[in-house]
């Protein structure tokens, strides 16, 4: 029923309704780290200012994110989202040809990865 309303209701709207109506409920735990929807929030609202004003982007512009399965990824996620951008999920352990054909695949413009994704040339 939520897919047939007019605008849909996406997952971005969903997180927000729980983040106003349990702010401190936990929402993720990683390691010994527990991450509440308030938590969430702010850290992605940081993100996705930081990400429009640094890196000037704008709703429309598809991003390839290359994270490991880490916190980061979630709140990468819901950044982009409040900020319009479409997201290219990639697999962290992919590498090679077949990284090369995810990124042209995506026609990402720009790709997050945390520093322990970064490529050496050799």
């Amino acid at each position: 029923r939520r897919l047939a309303r007019r605008p849909a209701v996406t997952l971005l709207d969903v997180f927000r309704q729980h983040a106003r109506s349990r702010p401190r409920r936990p929402l993720l735990r990683f390691q010994e780290e527990i991450y509440t929807f308030e938590d969430v929030e702010r850290i992605s609202n940081r993100a996705a200012w930081a990400l429009s004003r640094r890196l000037e982007l704008r709703p429309g512009r598809t991003v390839a994110v290359f994270l490991p399965n880490e916190p980061a990824y979630l709140w990468t996620w819901l950044a982009l989202a409040k900020l319009g951008c479409p997201m290219a999920c990639l697999n962290c352990n992919v590498r090679g040809r077949a990284l090369r054909h995810a990124l042209e695949a995506a026609q990402a413009t720009l790709v997050l990865a945390s520093p322990g994704e970064r490529g050496h040339r050799g």
